[in-house]
């Protein structure tokens, strides 16, 4: 009863008139940049990060934008999926396997309809298990010291290698890039300065929205301009959609499928690093070895196209009980919106819901807000989202480069941010071109100074004693979760990244 009550106090503070447009910008933004192809939600949200500042918004309102654009961004990435056979994010990669089928076989609106309810579906039912699973994860986080969460971020780090990355060597280094640029600044323990060479700016560190914002929307700028302004969206001419209804019996006939990968999306959300390309693989990996028995998936079957959405989805909400509860992202965006917690002044963890109920609680009644907002909206608007794939990208791509650095300068008056922003940026192309992860970089930036200061609390207390890091039972289950989650990829993850489609897939008739 006491979280139904949070609950509806949080109602109170999301149904504002300003919260409730914010949530309908937010989803329109989102959706649109999730079918944009290339953008998505890590994108989309930290994009947008530089806009919520210099509007001036205070923490529950900006939060509020930016989750309601990690929403919108899950629902858009159906659009192109469906339509061109070009997934507008990760998680998207699965609907492109029955999704584009049906579009070929004139079911354009049907797949729409089912992957816009199955989103529904798996995004409204993840907040609820957010609503509920957070507080109790709470609970048990109030029992962790230093040495328990030392080993609660290597735990993050051990997840970043696994089923998602490419290459477990290729995010561990990653990692240790972004952990070392958390340790430029002066050190508060001893007061010396780090990897500064000499430049004062670099005395409080390097902050993290200035490299967020490079790596991600100024490197996509720079893809743009290697590529010599290849109008790919705008060539592409997407079939009619027609009449976006579903009929009953394929509703029916689905409705067992966005069950099932709900409750699998939501599971590989909560999983540190696992993010909602996980929970998209599992839920599509699941419904066609259990429901398959015709050999129809791969050919145009719903249900094909509804467990992948209801999976994605439903790991987007996941993804934001670790991050509430104990301020350790589950996936690429909710660091960035860990990002946005942290440069608000708000801390993310066990003391959230204590020091900070309206933020959190207002939060998770936006969600459900912002949720109903998609499904009206996904229905009725796709055919002007679906209009927006023929904008062609070199208008897009100058609105970035932008925003991005008004939004910085606007945040903190400093050249010298902008100029470090555009060395991230340029780092972010070339690692992009490597296939080195930029989730990982990120996310060294955001927990390496409380990594580094939980370690040395613990050293302190136990005088030096190393064993005093795995010496509860708490913190040696978090040890034995890492070692799981870094080893078993090295044994299984090679060949359950061989049966995910390629990142890179281009639709039929395209080279």
């Amino acid at each position: 009863m006491e979280t139904l009550a949070s609950l509806a106090a949080g109602f109170a503070v999301a149904l504002t008139v300003q919260n409730l447009l914010l949530a309908l910008l937010g989803c329109f933004l989102g959706t649109v940049m999730g079918a944009l192809p290339g953008l998505g939600p890590s994108n989309g949200v930290a994009i947008l990060i530089p806009l919520a500042f210099t509007l001036g918004l205070p923490a529950t309102p900006a939060l509020i934008l930016l989750t309601s654009v990690y929403y919108g961004a899950m629902y858009g990435g159906r659009i192109s999926s469906i339509l061109l056979n070009i997934p507008g994010d990760e998680p998207a990669m699965m609907t492109t396997l029955d999704g584009f089928p049906m579009a070929q076989k004139g079911q354009v609106g049907e797949a729409l309809a089912i992957s816009g309810i199955a989103s529904f579906v798996g995004a409204f039912f993840a907040t609820w298990g957010l609503v509920f699973l957070a507080p109790q994860l709470v609970r048990v986080a109030l029992l962790f010291g230093p040495a328990e969460y030392f080993a609660l971020f290597v735990l993050a780090f051990a997840m970043l290698g696994g089923i998602a990355s490419r290459s477990q060597s290729k995010a561990a280094l990653a990692a240790a890039l972004g952990l070392l640029i958390s340790t430029v600044g002066v050190d508060g323990q001893t007061g010396v300065p780090r990897f500064t060479f000499g430049e004062v700016h670099f005395y409080d560190g390097i902050d993290f929205l200035v490299a967020i914002v490079g790596l991600f929307a100024l490197s996509e700028v720079l893809i743009f301009l290697e590529k010599h302004g290849d109008d790919t969206a705008a060539a592409a001419r997407p079939p009619k959609h027609g009449r976006v209804t579903p009929p009953l019996w394929m509703l029916a006939r689905t409705a067992g499928s966005m069950t099932r990968s709900t409750l699998l999306g939501f599971v590989a959300g909560v999983l540190p690093g696992a993010g909602a390309s996980l929970g998209s693989f599992l839920a599509y990996s699941f419904e066609k070895r259990v429901k398959d028995k015709d050999g129809t998936f791969g050919k145009g079957d719903a249900r094909g196209v509804a467990a992948p959405e209801a999976g994605n989805n439903a790991a987007a909400g996941g993804a934001l009980v670790p991050m509430l509860a104990l301020g350790v992202p589950g996936s690429g965006t909710t660091a960035v919106l860990l990002a946005m917690l942290l440069a608000l002044n708000i801390t993310p963890g066990p003391l959230l819901f204590q020091n900070n109920p309206d933020v959190v609680w207002g939060l998770i009644a936006a969600l459900f807000i912002g949720n109903v907002m998609l499904l009206l909206m996904n229905i009725p608007l796709v055919g002007l989202f679906v209009r927006v794939l023929q904008i062609p990208p070199r208008y897009l791509m100058p609105a970035v480069a932008m925003v991005s650095f008004v939004g910085i300068y606007g945040i903190s008056g400093s050249s010298f941010d902008l100029l470090v922003m555009t060395a991230f940026g340029v780092a972010g192309w070339a690692l992009r071109k490597l296939d080195v992860p930029l989730v990982p970089i990120i996310l060294g930036i955001l927990l390496g100074d409380q990594m580094e200061k939980n370690l040395r609390r613990a050293m302190t207390i136990s005088n030096g004693d190393a064993a005093a890091l795995y010496d509860s039972w708490l913190s040696a289950g978090l040890w034995t979760l890492a070692i799981v989650g870094f080893v078993l990829p090295l044994l299984f993850g090679r060949r359950l990244r061989a049966r995910m489609p390629s990142r890179g897939a281009a639709p039929a008739g395209r080279k």
